[in-house]
C-alpha cells in the first residue's frame, strides 16, 4: 500500500474523449468522483442538458459515472474519492477516457428482453444432462401422453444430435427453425410409439440418430451426385445402425419436412441395419417394418385413450403422426368411429396402404412391386392373429396392460422373456431374413474370392 505521506496533494489527469485531449493540472488527490466527472464535462464544453450519460474509465475500472435514474443532476451526486486509497497515480499524470451513451439507448437496453435461443455461462454446466432420458421424458410428455414418455431400456436410440450449423435460426430475418426445434424434433420421433414398437419387436439399437446437414453433406452431395444429381438423399446408415442420419429441413430451409415422411425415412434406414442393398429382401423387411408401425398406432386408436391413444389436444397418435389415411379405410372420413372398425379392415387397409406406398418407391430401383407383396400381406395377417392371441379380451381396470396379455409400454420384451413363449411367426420371419441375408454375404465374399 502507498505511504499517505508521500502522496502529493495534487496531480495531474490528462483526458481523452473523441479523438480530443485534455489535460487537467493541479487537481486534488482525493477529489471526489462528481467533481471529476464535471471538471470533464467543462473541459469538453459538453452541455449539462445534453440527453447523454457519461462516465470515466481509468485503467479499464469506471472511477465516475453519471446516474440515469438521476439524469435532471448531471454533476452526480457521488462524494465517494474518484482515487481510492491505494490507487497509484503514475508521475506522468493518470490517463483517464471520458465516455458517453444516449440515455435512451440505456433505457431500451434495460428495458428489452433477452434472447431466448441463446444460452448464458450459468446453463453451461446443466447442458450435458439435457439429453438424459428423464429430460427428454420430462419435455415430450404431453406431445404423446404420459404412457409414451420415454424409450425401451434396451432397444433405442442412444443419442440424439441436431445439425450444429449455428446460422440455423439466429440471422436476423431467418426463417429457418433453430436448433433447438430440431433437436425437439428428433426427440418426437424417438419417442413415437410405432417407432419404439419396432425397435423393440426386432430388437434394434442405433447409437445415434442426427439431423443431416442440408446444405454441405458431402455424403448426401457424393450419392447425390452417383445419381446424376436426380436422386435427393433423406437419409442415411452407417455402419449398419452406429449412426442414422435424417433429412429434417426442407430445400429452402423454412420449415420442417412432414413428419410422416421423417418417419418413413427413419424407417427405411432402420430397415438398412438388417440389409444393406435395396434388393427384394430389403423391401420385405421395410415394408414390414412399415406395416407393424402403423399397426401399433392403430392398436392405440382402437383400445382407446385410456391405453396411451390419445396424446397432445386430445388427438389420436396416428392423427399426430400424419399416417391415420394409411390406417383406417377412407381415412377415417366416412363419420365411423375408431371402435367401428374392425381389426380386419384396419389390417387390410395397412397392408394396401403400404404396398401403394413401396410401388412408386420400388420402382426407382426397377423391382416391381408384385414381389414383395404377398410377404407383406402375409406378415399383416400373422401380426393380426399375434396381436389376438395377446389380447385375452378382459382389460385390467385402470391398468397399463391386459390380463394375460402383452403390456402396452416398451417393456413388452422382458414380459415376453419372463414368459418363455415360443417365437412368434413375425420373429421367425425375422429371423429367417437375417439367415437369408448372411448367406447372401457369404456368396458374395466367396464369389470375390
Amino acid at each position: 500500500m502507498t505511504d499517505k505521506t508521500t502522496e502529493p496533494a495534487l496531480i495531474t489527469i490528462k483526458l481523452s474523449y473523441k479523438g480530443k485531449s485534455a489535460t487537467l493540472t493541479d487537481v486534488p488527490r482525493r477529489i471526489s468522483a462528481s467533481d471529476l466527472l464535471a471538471m470533464a464535462r467543462r473541459s469538453f464544453q459538453l452541455d449539462d442538458g445534453d440527453d447523454t450519460l457519461f462516465k470515466l474509465l481509468f485503467k479499464g475500472k469506471i472511477i465516475a459515472q453519471d446516474d440515469a435514474a438521476n439524469h435532471d443532476n448531471p454533476n452526480g451526486n457521488d462524494s465517494q474519492p474518484a482515487f481510492p486509497e491505494g490507487i497509484t497515480i503514475p508521475n506522468g499524470g493518470a490517463k483517464v477516457i471520458l465516455m458517453a451513451t444516449s440515455s435512451q439507448r440505456v433505457q431500451t437496453l434495460n428495458s428489452g428482453r433477452s434472447d431466448p435461443t441463446i444460452r448464458g455461462f450459468d446453463v453451461a454446466t446443466t447442458t450435458a444432462t439435457a439429453t438424459t432420458t428423464a429430460a427428454i421424458a420430462d419435455r415430450n410428455r404431453q406431445f404423446w401422453g404420459p404412457l409414451h414418455a420415454t424409450q425401451h431400456p434396451t432397444y433405442k436410440f442412444r443419442t440424439l444430435v441436431e445439425c450444429p450449423i449455428a446460422t440455423f435460426g439466429t440471422r436476423p430475418g431467418s426463417s429457418t427453425p433453430h436448433a433447438f426445434e430440431a433437436r425437439r424434433l428428433l426427440e418426437r420421433m424417438v419417442l413415437d410409439p410405432g417407432i419404439v414398437a419396432v425397435l423393440t419387436s426386432r430388437k434394434l439399437f442405433v447409437g445415434t440418430l442426427g439431423e443431416m446437414d442440408p446444405i454441405d453433406d458431402r455424403l448426401m452431395l457424393k450419392t447425390q451426385r452417383e445419381h446424376g444429381g436426380g436422386k435427393c438423399l433423406l437419409g442415411y446408415n452407417t455402419n449398419r445402425g452406429l449412426r442414422i442420419d435424417v433429412k429434417l429441413r426442407t430445400d429452402d430451409l423454412t420449415g420442417f419436412r412432414p413428419y410422416e415422411e421423417l418417419v418413413g425415412t427413419l424407417i427405411h434406414e432402420l430397415s438398412h441395419n438388417r440389409v444393406g442393398e435395396h434388393d427384394a429382401l430389403f423391401w420385405t423387411n421395410y415394408g414390414q417394418m412399415r406395416v407393424e408401425y402403423l399397426w401399433r398406432h392403430g392398436c392405440l386408436m382402437m383400445w382407446g385413450g385410456g391405453f396411451g391413444g390419445r396424446g397432445e389436444g386430445g388427438k389420436w397418435t396416428g392423427d399426430l403422426a400424419g399416417v391415420s389415411d394409411m390406417i383406417l379405410p377412407d381415412g377415417g372420413r366416412s363419420g365411423k368411429g375408431v371402435v367401428s372398425y374392425d381389426e380386419n379392415e384396419i389390417m387390410n387397409h395397412i397392408c394396401q396402404s403400404v404396398v401403394a406406398e413401396l410401388a412408386g418407391e420400388m420402382a426407382q430401383h426397377g423391382i416391381p412391386v408384385q414381389v414383395v407383396a404377398p410377404s407383406i400381406t402375409r406378415f399383416g395377417k400373422e401380426l393380426l392373429e399375434e396381436t389376438r392371441k395377446k389380447k385375452e379380451v378382459d382389460f385390467e381396470l385402470g391398468g397399463g396392460h391386459r390380463l394375460g396379455g402383452l403390456s402396452l409400454d416398451s417393456s413388452s420384451e422382458q414380459q415376453r422373456q419372463q414368459q418363455q413363449r415360443p417365437l412368434s411367426a413375425r420373429e421367425m420371419a425375422l429371423e429367417a431374413a437375417e439367415r437369408r441375408a448372411r448367406e447372401a454375404e457369404e456368396r458374395k465374399k466367396q464369389s470375390r474370392e
